[in-house]
């Protein structure tokens, strides 16, 4: 007996095998799993909130990715774009911006037959479940199709029956919040117009927001450091420009300078926010725990406690860099089995663990490690990751590959899960650091 004899296997049903698969959310995961399930001649429909596909990376389409294009390219994608008489990028080791990943590669992705007339945009998931039986019901669970309910582009609720459904959606639009216990930040709601999301384009659209006036940017992770740099390099073109680096830790663990971080470029990311902080051009406030806000009159007064003694912190405009997590409010009728502390699932978390892993190391996996108690249903990209910051697009792309070839029957395939990720320059970034954590 083998290790695939003991695998499960999809569920061969005759009601199924005529539903396509849904895969909610049209970003680069969401696109490559198509591509691949197309090719093995499995039926899918896409499913995108967004008015245009890769909705969320064009709110973040300025900065420059980590990853060059050798790594950002799906190969079933690449095949189905050939075949179309698209042709690579002339630099695959140039690291491009999120507006060029669209321009280049999505855009012409989703455009193409078949993909193209398989994509509903502007359809929002509003829950998943089984088709008439609720989570608590086992009998016959395995063979009845999953039912989603979607709100379509002209506000109508409809029901859509699938064979299996690939979660794509990510995670960029539920940021974690400001307050340092991890709930909704008191006071939150009345400072909301002077908060900034994650990567704002501070050279670009958003620039008035931050011109001549004191920006803080909470955070300790690379959008942090990248939005930091933006507004160092706009302080040195407009006066009255401030910048304050809020961290609620005695130091920033993940943006690092050590000679010993195994990707250069993270490394000189470190070292230039480093030098920011040390020659006074960003002022460091550390181990400040933000409890509440208030709102006033130019701007916004943050109050917790700083090394345990109460605190307060005035500011102009907040951007707030603390990370995302999965919105997990549509899948309360699915059975899922995710880990306790980041929300990945279960088999998976281990391997993504921030405190042991960085975006380089993490090993591949497939759909052995994405199974969930609910037979066909699949958490992919950098949803998959839950809390977790090290997701890379390459990752995602052999997720999707595997899930592919196990609900096509190809055991075989879906198994040899394989990736090679350089240990440098993959997750690197320019001397710039405009780099993000994809």
């Amino acid at each position: 007996m083998t290790l695939l004899d003991l695998t499960a296997r999809p569920t061969s049903d005759a009601r199924l095998a005529t539903l396509p698969v849904v895969i909610i959310g049209a970003g680069p995961v969401g696109l490559a799993a198509a591509a691949h399930l197309l090719e093995r001649g499995i039926d899918v429909v896409v499913l995108e909130a967004g008015e245009q596909v890769a909705s969320s990376i064009r709110r973040w389409g300025h900065t420059r990715l980590f990853s060059s294009w050798r790594h950002l390219i799906d190969p079933a994608a690449r095949r189905l774009l050939e075949a179309g008489g698209w042709t690579d990028p002339v630099d695959l080791d140039r690291m491009p911006t999120g507006q060029e990943l669209i321009d280049e590669y999505l855009e012409p992705l989703a455009t193409l037959d078949p993909l193209a007339s398989r994509i509903r945009l502007s359809t929002r998931v509003a829950a998943v479940g089984k088709d008439g039986i609720d989570r608590t019901r086992t009998e016959g669970r395995a063979n009845t199709p999953f039912l989603l309910q979607i709100e379509d582009a002209e506000g109508m609720t409809v029901e859509l029956r699938a064979r299996a459904v690939i979660d794509a959606s990510g995670t960029y639009e539920t940021p974690n919040p400001l307050a340092s216990s991890g709930l909704d930040l008191p006071g939150g709601a009345s400072i909301a117009d002077r908060v900034s999301h994650a990567l704002p384009d501070v050279a670009g659209a958003d620039r008035h927001l931050f011109a001549g006036r004191h920006t803080t940017v909470v955070g300790a992770g690379h959008s942090a450091a990248n939005t930091l740099l933006a507004l160092a390099d706009l302080a040195d073109q407009v006066p009255g420009t401030r910048v304050t680096w809020l961290l609620r830790t005695p130091s920033a663990t993940r943006v690092t300078a050590s000679e010993a971080d195994e990707l250069p470029g993270r490394a000189r990311l470190g070292a230039r926010t480093d030098e920011l902080v040390a020659s006074g051009r960003i002022q460091l406030v550390d181990s400040f725990r933000i409890a509440r806000a208030e709102r006033t009159e130019s701007g916004v007064r943050l109050i917790g406690t700083r090394d345990g003694e109460p605190a307060v912190h005035e500011t102009d405009h907040v951007v707030s860099a603390t990370g995302f997590r999965p919105d997990l409010a549509m899948l309360r009728e699915i059975r899922l089995e995710l880990d306790d502390v980041v929300e990945a699932p279960r088999r998976l978390a281990p391997l993504i663990d921030p405190n042991i892993h960085s975006c380089g190391t993490v090993p591949p996996h497939g759909f052995a490690e994405l199974q969930h108690p609910e037979r066909g249903f699949f958490i992919v990209g950098m949803k998959s990751y839950g809390r977790a910051p090290t997701f890379l697009l390459a990752t995602g792309y052999e997720q999707v590959r595997s899930i592919a070839a196990w609900l096509s029957g190809d055991l075989a395939s879906a198994s040899a899960v394989q990736l090679t990720l350089p240990a440098t320059g993959v997750c690197s970034t320019d001397a710039a650091g405009t780099g993000s954590c994809c």
